[in-house]
């Protein structure tokens, strides 16, 4: 671990760290591959179980869907991949900032990012559109956390050296199980992850102001609490990151680290799970754990692919999407794919050909969203935050 650090380790901002970095296009492509499930695959996917009843389509489908509380499927990576993912894009771009910039442009650039990702948040889940105001917002959602998790996690990393960064990970790992386990809810007692009976639901429920989404809207997925493991998860892409843009390693040297850290992160949070479950709605210490695991795998595996076997082709439309991500995100939102297609093919032809009329609904859609990105990427169009 401490080979992470060496020369690259020194703060951004550090004289001895001046040159600019260049992009990882794992990095892209893999982001480009966790929005692809969201912005369609996962819905094409699903539908299959309506025309193939076999065994493996049914549980192909079931790992494209969430867990209704313990345990984690594949679906359940695609969100804390993306936090993973911030984090390791994170090493290059702030420390090009203050190469070329100086680290108070570095903070500037990380506050404006937060602040803008925070109010695409509440504009994703309706602004000012609900009945009631201000009051009915969704003031901890998806992007919110994203721009709270970018936020804690550039300056810890502008102010931080590697030992800096582990301690502050652990503790935010360490000190959410704590509080978690030992802290007693009223009625409910100490160390009860039960949804409803667990602190976390209990401090949404009575502190957590505006427009909740889960418990009839007494607590959130994205609540308060949980947000501080979801920072260690951005973290721990800090790591991948420190690893990726390390000067001193080669690139096989870079795969064996990453595949090193995953199957490490994997065992820990495997057995942290037989005390503190895998939940993904309360993002506890084993979920976070567990997911980097394979987030740290998957990168490895597109790293070793595309950045050392120099085989890309395959990767193209992701790496459209992954250079795009909040675009593409805020787009499937405020349009909606499916709704546009749904104008140009009517619903009685949908309906004569069901199954496959809602299949080729969601195929449409996928193809439109990847040919957004296409576009974008030909006229190098990248909206950044």
């Amino acid at each position: 671990m401490t080979e992470i650090t060496g020369q690259s380790s020194a703060l951004p901002g550090a004289k001895a760290d001046t040159k600019v970095h260049p992009r990882v296009v794992a990095i892209d492509a893999l982001r480009g591959f966790d929005m692809f499930w969201i912005l369609g695959a996962a819905s094409l996917l699903r539908g299959l179980r309506h025309v193939n009843k076999t065994e493996f389509v049914s549980t192909l489908s079931r790992q494209l869907s969430h867990v209704n509380w313990e345990g984690c499927h594949f679906y359940d990576i695609i969100f804390p991949l993306f936090v993973f993912l911030m984090g390791a894009s994170t090493v290059g771009s702030l420390r090009n900032t203050v190469a070329r910039e100086g680290r108070s442009a570095a903070y500037r650039r990380v506050l404006l990012r937060a602040i803008i990702l925070y109010l695409l948040g509440l504009v994703y889940y309706g602004g000012l559109s609900h009945d009631g105001g201000p009051e009915m917002f969704r003031y901890m959602g998806v992007l919110q956390r994203i721009a709270i998790c970018y936020l804690a996690g550039g300056v810890l990393f502008l102010n931080f050296r590697f030992r800096g960064l582990l301690v502050s990970c652990a503790g935010l790992l360490i000190g959410y199980w704590i509080l978690m386990t030992f802290v007693p809810v009223s009625e409910h007692g100490a160390g009860n992850y039960e949804e409803g009976k667990n602190l976390a639901n209990y401090l949404d429920q009575h502190y957590l102001p505006g427009y909740k989404l889960d418990g009839n809207g007494n607590w959130d997925p994205e609540g308060l609490l949980s947000t501080l493991p979801a920072i260690a998860t951005g973290l721990l892409g800090i790591f991948a990151g420190l690893i990726l843009f390390h000067a001193d390693l080669s690139q096989r040297q870079k795969f064996g680290r990453l595949v090193m850290m995953g199957a490490v992160c994997l065992l820990v949070g495997w057995l942290w799970g037989l005390q503190f479950p895998v939940i993904k709605k309360l993002w506890t210490s084993s979920f976070v754990l567990l997911t980097a695991g394979w987030s740290y795998l998957l990168l490895a595996i597109f790293y070793l692919v595309i950045d050392i076997c120099n085989i890309r082709t395959w990767a193209q439309p992701f790496v459209w999407i992954g250079m795009n991500p909040i675009a593409i995100y805020m787009l499937a939102n405020l349009v909606g794919f499916s709704r546009l297609v749904r104008r140009v093919v009517h619903q009685d032809m949908v309906d004569a050909i069901n199954p496959w009329g809602n299949l080729l609904v969601a195929l449409l859609s996928l193809l439109v969203a990847v040919g957004i990105c296409y576009v974008l990427h030909r006229k190098r169009i990248y909206i950044r935050v």
